[in-house]
């Protein structure tokens, strides 16, 4: 009968016409990515710092945020969220919409250290709810003292510490921080018994040292650098394996104690799901920045060295770097208090 062939006749028609309509819209979607993609970025952009100003994160953040301005035509508001080792301003990053006018400059601890740290229990995993954009720079961590410390070398800091077993404290940016697993691991390698005393950000803990608060930091040289230079701090060793061409006259800590080498370093990402379009405007745009004499000038003045990599690049060290101190937290036994 009519009344039953006209249905089965009308379904293919339909099924068609929802497929078409189906894929305009997906097209229609694409397109209108696309579109705001190349026309970004149409309205000021934040950069969120995950740690207090004063660090060598807030360091490479405002400088290279500030030549974005110019670059991009639109103003890089620097937005620092500092607290939980970097988290609360990574978590933050995390949640903003996808469409590049939300940047995160962030460093090893909350991208390789705290999925560790914190047991997992994180509300983000940095590896899937970001998207890596260049590895900026690589950053000096260096031991350095308070002025009423007896020690102008690591030899003698070494046997002032003996001498006053669990009695001196050092600073840190945070616990898992790079200068805190640089402490546990002066500790360890020489059986020392010292104080950790965390702090919210590397320009605290630095701040805290020079008020004779602790007697010794292994921060990084950038939240150091204008205490040191003031005569507040002294310096007597760099972290890495062997000395830097910037401070050629510090040692390194492993001319004295053979095999200890702890690094730091910075990177920029935006949300997962950004449009490639984007992500590739913005690291040609920050590889070329870094390259640019005035700022390798401001970098390496805080003990900051220029790097830049693909996003591929990046991410394969990013997680080469997890595998690394996933299992020197283990072994050591550091957890999130």
């Amino acid at each position: 009968m009519p009344c039953f062939t006209r249905p089965r006749r009308f379904a293919p028609t339909l099924a068609a016409l929802l497929l078409a309509v189906a894929g305009n819209t997906l097209l229609g979607s694409v397109a209108a990515l696309a579109q705001k993609a190349e026309a970004w970025p149409t309205r000021p952009i934040r950069l969120v710092v995950p740690f207090p100003p004063g660090g060598g994160t807030d360091l490479v953040g405002r400088t290279v945020g500030a030549k974005l301005s110019e670059v991009l035509g639109q103003t890089v508001v620097i937005d620092n969220r500092g607290g939980a080792g970097g988290n609360i301003g990574t978590e933050i990053a995390t949640r903003a919409e996808p469409d590049g006018y939300t940047l995160l400059i962030s460093s090893i601890g909350p991208m390789a250290i705290n999925p560790t740290l914190y047991g997992g229990k994180l509300p983000f995993d940095p590896l899937r709810d970001l998207a890596p954009i260049t590895h900026s720079s690589e950053a000096l961590n260096m031991l350095m003292v308070h002025p009423s410390v007896p020690a102008t070398n690591v030899k003698e800091l070494i046997e002032y510490l003996r001498k006053n077993p669990g009695k001196m404290s050092f600073s840190t940016s945070g616990i898992g921080a790079t200068d805190h697993l640089a402490g546990e691991l002066f500790n360890r390698m020489l059986g020392l018994s010292t104080i950790h005393v965390p702090y919210k950000g590397g320009g605290p803990a630095a701040a805290d040292l020079a008020g004779g608060n602790v007697q010794f930091s292994f921060n990084t040289v950038s939240a150091q650098v204008g205490l040191w230079k003031a005569g507040r701090l002294r310096a007597l060793a760099v972290t890495s394996p062997k000395r830097q061409p910037l401070f050629a006259d510090v040692p390194a800590i492993a001319e004295t104690v053979p095999g200890y080498a702890v690094n730091n370093w910075y990177g920029f990402f935006v949300p997962a799901k950004t449009p490639r379009a984007i992500i590739d405007r913005l690291n040609t745009e920050i590889n070329r920045i870094l390259k640019m004499p005035d700022i390798i000038e401001r970098h390496n003045a805080g003990g900051i060295v220029p790097v830049g990599s693909t996003p591929e690049e990046f991410s394969r060290f990013i997680r080469a770097e997890s595998e690394k101190w996933t299992k020197v937290l283990k072994e050591a036994g550091i957890k999130a208090e």
